[in-house]
């Protein structure tokens, strides 16, 4: 919020804002004292959407926030004893971003880009759902995730802190990138036994920026 503040707070004419969004392949880190789960996980499709803003200090570095709807989560699928299970956690969040940028003019116009920083994520709204298929036969089951740091009633906590890095290049005005968000907190509520669920999301983004 702070970093949010000076944005705004800053010249106008220093400010560029932008819209940005793309596909999210999102997947999860879980894992206990007896082993990786999140090894036979998949990645879950979905999306991210929102606005940026950034405060340029040279022609080379810049500092980019934004807030963005992302998608988050992950899917599962096997085969035991003849039965077809699937099961796919769908999460979304609302994120804000503070990257530092570093642009590389190839050409007037055209630059690469290169970007890290620190991610605050709050989640507002999940759901999981599991399906099991057998001789033409199907059974799904479905719940919201419940938010919160209560162990014993609740799934999984809102806050999300991680740390995000990516690239891309810069087409006048459009921006083309890729990134990847590596959570670092532990997001899961029930923590005994080593219990940890950590976000993993790669991002393919297009965005357009106004301003100079």
């Amino acid at each position: 919020m702070i970093v949010l503040i000076i944005l705004f707070c800053s010249p106008s004419n220093a400010q560029t804002f932008g819209l940005k969004g793309g596909l999210s392949l999102a997947n999860m880190l879980t894992k206990d004292d007896d082993g990786t789960y999140s090894n036979d996980y998949k990645m879950n499709p979905g999306f991210h959407i929102g606005a940026t803003l950034g405060l340029p200090f040279t022609h080379f570095l810049s500092l980019e926030s934004g807030l963005l709807l992302t998608t988050k989560g992950a899917k599962y699928e096997d085969e035991v004893m003849g039965v077809d299970v699937s099961a796919k956690t769908d999460l979304y969040y609302l994120d804000i971003p503070v990257t530092l940028k570093a642009a590389h003019e190839l050409s007037r116009g055209i630059k690469i880009i290169g970007a890290v920083g620190p991610y605050v994520g709050v989640g507002i709204s999940g759901k999981a759902k599991a399906t099991a298929k057998y001789q033409g036969t199907e059974v799904s089951a479905s719940e919201d995730i419940s938010w919160g740091n209560d162990e014993d009633e609740d799934d999984l906590k809102r806050l999300d802190l991680g740390l995000t890095v990516g690239g891309g290049v810069e087409i006048n005005a459009i921006q083309i990138g890729i990134s990847y968000d590596m959570g670092l907190s532990n997001i899961s509520a029930y923590q005994e036994y080593g219990t940890i669920n950590k976000n993993r999301l790669f991002k393919f983004s297009v965005g357009y920026r106004f301003g100079n």
